[in-house]
């Protein structure tokens, strides 16, 4: 059969069977398993990034979580595709927790320190300006531009845990009683861990006393 696809788009196919391949010889089970049904306790809303894999950087297989990515990890109040990803995974999937994870040396936080213009794109990380003008003082205390980008890069990880916290799904579930907790994490591309930025809640009676803390940390 003949293909118009790209040379290099080939070789992806080839990964491809030989991933196959090798799972189905690790268990002769996996895929006859995994189309039946996704039943994943993690919602994953991350940075599109290349160098952060969800499932790889945690050790999940597919089908143990949800993810969501875009520049600079953000939830935008009037962002349907990340709200509807969040929807989902608490009222359909019954996910049990929801994971904002950032990662150091992030292109859309740096762009902001640098006022650099990157076209389109500069709307989306518009508001990680918010974050900084509102966390300028924290900011000036780093040493150094790299400092700033990572502590910017953690801010940027609390604000947005906040944002999914005051979402009308997270809020309905909670006061439903349903289990879901949702917590803030950076990554290290330097070394491959996760840091825990100290911002984890189970409903919103204490939102405003953790924000203050895991700022201050």
């Amino acid at each position: 059969m003949t293909t118009d696809l790209p040379k290099e788009l080939h070789v992806l196919f080839e990964n491809n069977k030989q991933w196959a391949e090798q799972m189905l010889e690790n268990n002769p089970n996996y895929f006859s398993r995994l189309v039946k049904q996704q039943t994943p306790k993690y919602l994953w809303i991350g940075c599109s990034d290349s160098r952060v894999p969800a499932n790889q950087i945690i050790g999940l297989d597919p089908g143990e979580v949800f993810v969501h990515r875009n520049v600079a990890n953000q939830v935008i109040h009037s962002d349907m595709n990340c709200l509807s990803v969040i929807q989902f995974a608490v009222d359909v999937l019954k996910v049990e927790h929801i994971i904002v994870c950032g990662h150091y040396g992030c292109g859309g936080v740096k762009a902001v320190l640098e006022e650099s213009k990157n076209g389109l794109v500069d709307n989306w990380v518009n508001y990680i300006h918010d974050t900084k003008y509102h966390h300028r003082e924290i900011l000036s205390q780093c040493e150094d531009f790299d400092s700033r980008v990572d502590r910017l890069c953690e801010l940027n990880v609390i604000e947005q845990v906040t944002n999914v916290c005051n979402t009308s799904v997270v809020r309905d579930a909670w006061e439903r009683g349903q289990k879901l907790s949702v917590n803030g994490l950076v990554y290290g591309l330097h070394d491959g861990k996760l840091r825990d930025l100290n911002i984890s809640l189970t409903s919103r009676e204490n939102l405003e006393q953790k924000y203050q803390k895991a700022i201050s940390s």
